[in-house]
């Protein structure tokens, strides 16, 4: 590397970092929002009358903040709010738990099959079937990077930003062939249960189905980006309606009796039900519902505080 191309990657370097403090820790949570929502759809969220399900969530990121929300959003703590609101059976069996990255040995954890994830974030988790052939320096390093880092500094989800970190590790929820079961998603508008979203297949070709709560399929999709700039759009075949729904849509609606919008993740293995996670900002509001004029019409059935003024 030349003299010169090396002063020019010093450079970019510092300009980059200056750009990130400016970007993600000078400015307000506010003008920070309004930077992310114009970059997805091209125009600033009006976040004093906002109207599409995609403004009003960001909304919620600005004026919609509690310890509850940031005791829900804790992958561990949030097990202790489940137990009391619908009781343990519906949670996955907890492994470990510690705050050290260190004490992730393979001494320290089960022969059988399970998934390693940190409880501040939303990065997913390590898949481990056997653990004799990871490497568990590589792990532990991943997962140093992701205690490290704040989810809270680039998404502006307040409810990340004061989590106690740790590292859990779960039992693997399996279906049939080894593979991961469909991820239902219930999203509550106002503690009710309006619309649910099913992921297939998240670590091949990923696909979502929307479904309204009597299991017809919905005329719209709001697909996320992911890898390669592909979005996840609904299947052309459907999925069997759950014979538990009914009990999915009834737990999900109590557990979003304290909150204006939550969506209540869930698996099902051997037709039992499997408590996943709660969410409060579904893809933090920045991907599009299509066709656009369901962002609207999905915004009208969530009625926020600033609605009854």
């Amino acid at each position: 590397m030349t003299k010169s191309s090396k002063i020019y990657k010093y450079l970019f370097k510092v300009y980059s970092t200056i750009k990130f403090i400016y970007r993600y820790r000078i400015i307000s949570d506010r003008k920070s929002i309004c930077i992310s929502y114009k970059r997805s759809f091209g125009v600033k969220p009006d976040l004093n009358n906002p109207k599409t399900l995609n403004e009003k969530i960001q909304w919620l990121k600005l004026n919609d903040r509690t310890d509850l929300h940031t005791l829900c959003a804790d992958k561990y703590k949030v097990r202790e709010y489940v137990r009391n609101k619908i009781g343990s059976k519906y949670l996955i069996p907890l492994l470990y738990e510690t705050k050290n990255v260190d004490d992730i040995t393979p001494e320290n954890l089960p022969d059988t099959p399970f998934i390693i994830k940190t409880n501040h974030d939303s990065s997913g988790g390590i898949v481990v079937r056997d653990k004799n052939t990871e490497n568990w320096k590589t792990i532990r390093k991943h997962l140093q990077n992701l205690i490290k880092s704040n989810y809270y500094i680039r998404a502006k989800e307040w409810q990340y930003k004061n989590i106690e970190r740790r590292v859990i590790v779960e039992e693997l929820l399996d279906s049939d062939k080894n593979q991961a079961p469909y991820d239902y998603k219930v999203h509550c508008f106002n503690k009710k249960a309006i619309t649910i979203q099913v992921d297939i297949d998240r670590s091949g070709a990923h696909k979502r189905n929307w479904y309204s709560t009597k299991w017809k399929r919905e005329p719209f999709h709001w697909s996320s980006l992911k890898e390669g700039n592909k979005r996840t759009i609904p299947a052309k075949w459907d999925i069997e309606r759950p014979k538990c729904l009914d009990k999915m849509i009834e737990l999900s609606e109590k557990l979003a009796e304290d909150f204006i919008y939550i969506r209540a993740d869930w698996y099902i293995v051997d037709n039992n039900l499997y408590f996943g996670e709660i969410s409060f900002h579904h893809d933090g509001g920045l991907h599009p519902i299509i066709p656009k004029e369901w962002d609207y019409k999905l915004g009208q059935k969530l009625k926020l505080p600033i609605d009854e003024k």
